[in-house]
């Protein structure tokens, strides 16, 4: 019956497609759809794939993850690393838009910097992103545009990942004129300055994007930049439905897929079997994305108080009591890497598996430990809920499944991921799963998590650890990498130490895309680049 549905889902969608009348069409499809196309509100990476398409930042992060000019051409830093001026260029213009003069597209200049970056952290806009120039820029004096092409950013203090910030999709620009206009419904009317163009949306069905004419880029021939005439992102919820479609060629590309089809087109160690050779192609790369379950620290939150997890023996037991390593092989045929050492995923220059201990598959110091706790097997433990999402279900069942026999009874509970999403960002789920993909290619992004000043996102445990901020606070500032980099790793530990989080694994894309698509690049965060993307 499941398969049948499927096939049905997929002789519909059929049904539902156009003529793209010789133009070169990217289609991808979203799963979980895209509730907002403004950037102040690109909290997951459905929204930030969308709007990377149609705006452009200061600054950005290149294939190897180096931050490179874009809406900046270039930029000088004073001696005392607070005081940043990015000299913008002049050849970069809004999309056409009705509120413009003659509905043409005006110049961007500094002054849609300051608006844009000011809008991030007014209480007005409530962006989720809002925290990040937490104590780092006042607001009123720390934006000013010198002129129409020179941008002066002032910080309060040195804070070395100030960069990756910047490069955030947070960080777009974006015109006053269409914001006003559209107040709280700029979210689908988006206009920027980025490859794209909005053509389309109908919620749930279709986004339709079209190439931006007079896009700024060009490539090193000297050809405008995008080569693609438009991209459709479709919203079918099912990731079998989207294989299938895939499959059938009617989308060109997918992020990963569904858990009950890998078996049948990837082997255990993770490469393309024999037979899908050549009908499709898959492309791994590491992906800065720690997946684990989180736990509330603070007992003013609710059910905290009485929870076992404010055990830290508890907390620990649960890290030791589960084998990673036959879970990555058997429920993610290898794409990724057990999470071994400490929060900080690999693939970043700070990771060091020697310096950071974490947690192996150990059921005799779990079952020790839960003794120490005052729970000898596991007698008198009350039993400890888990929330998840459906596409993990499978490792939440077999964390659960582990656990029960060292003695830790779990509860798995499935909820919907934006229904998770909210209860934790109220920290009202004292156990959950949770995914964190680095905002900006430095370790900060991770330890963000764990500063005690930082509200929830992105301090979604709560935890509050002074030794933990005090070294926090340091690295900040510190412009040596190396010594920058040790602190990391002694932040790092303590987490592991504390155990507010129970690290899964590291992540790692798979991307599978049609033999006649090229130009697909890919870096740590995973975005999706479409400038330079050709359909043969």
């Amino acid at each position: 019956m499941r398969y049948l549905l499927l096939i049905l889902a997929v002789l519909l969608f059929s049904c539902g497609q156009v003529s793209h009348n010789g133009k070169k069409v990217f289609r991808y499809n979203q799963p979980e759809g895209i509730p907002s196309l403004d950037p102040a509100f690109a909290k997951n990476q459905a929204i930030v794939w969308a709007v990377r398409q149609l705006y452009n930042t200061l600054v950005e992060p290149d294939s190897l993850l180096n931050i490179v000019p874009s809406l900046a051409r270039s930029w000088e830093v004073s001696a005392d690393r607070r005081v940043y001026t990015f000299h913008l260029r002049t050849d970069v213009y809004f999309h056409d838009h009705a509120v413009f003069p003659g509905g043409k597209g005006r110049r961007m200049t500094a002054h849609d910097v300051v608006y844009s970056l000011k809008r991030i952290i007014d209480p007005a806009t409530a962006s989720p992103g809002s925290w990040i120039f937490n104590d780092k820029v006042d607001p009123a004096t720390g934006f000013t545009a010198k002129d129409d092409s020179t941008f002066v950013l002032t910080l309060l203090r040195p804070f070395h990942p100030i960069m990756g910030i910047l490069s955030m999709q947070y960080c777009s620009v974006v015109p006053h004129e269409v914001v006003e206009k559209y107040g709280k419904d700029f979210r689908k009317h988006p206009c920027g300055t980025g490859p794209f163009v909005f053509h389309y949306w109908d919620e749930g069905q279709a986004l339709i994007l079209h190439k931006n004419p007079v896009y700024f880029e060009r490539d090193a021939a000297g050809a405008r930049l995008p080569y693609l005439d438009a991209v459709k992102v479709s919203f079918v919820d099912s990731k079998g439905t989207e294989f299938l479609l895939f499959r059938q060629g009617q989308l060109d590309f997918i992020n990963d897929i569904e858990a009950s089809f890998k078996d049948e087109v990837l082997t255990k160690q993770g490469a393309l079997k024999k037979e899908w050779e050549g009908k499709i192609v898959l492309v791994k790369a590491p992906y800065l994305n720690t997946e684990y379950f989180g736990i509330v620290m603070d007992a003013t939150k609710p059910g905290v108080a009485a929870s076992p997890l404010r055990q830290l023996q508890i907390r620990q037991a649960i890290n030791y009591g589960f084998d990673r390593i036959k879970m990555m092989t058997y429920l993610r045929n290898s794409i990724g890497h057990a999470a071994t050492s400490g929060f900080i995923p690999a693939g970043l220059p700070s990771f060091d598996s020697v310096h950071v201990k974490g947690y192996t598959y150990n059921p005799r110091k779990a079952r020790e430990l839960l003794k120490a706790a005052g729970y000898p097997g596991g007698r008198g433990l009350p039993v400890i809920r888990l929330v998840s999402i459906p596409i993990y279900a499978d490792l939440a069942d077999y964390v659960a499944h582990q656990l029960q026999e060292v003695g830790i009874p779990i509860q798995v509970e499935i909820v919907q991921k934006g229904t998770l999403m909210d209860q934790v960002a109220k920290s009202a789920v004292p156990f959950f799963r949770g995914s964190w993909i680095a905002d900006y290619p430095d370790a900060e992004s991770y330890l963000a998590m764990f500063y005690s000043k930082n509200p929830s996102p992105p301090n979604y445990t709560r935890y509050n650890n002074p030794a933990f901020d005090r070294l926090y606070e340091r690295a900040i500032q510190e412009i040596n990498d190396s010594v920058r980099y040790s602190l990391y790793q002694q932040m790092d530990q303590l987490v592991i130490n504390d155990a507010p989080v129970v690290p899964l694994f590291y992540d790692m894309s798979a991307r599978f895309r049609q033999p006649n698509v090229s130009g697909l690049a890919s870096n740590g965060l995973n975005l999706l680049e479409l400038r330079r993307v050709r359909i043969e």
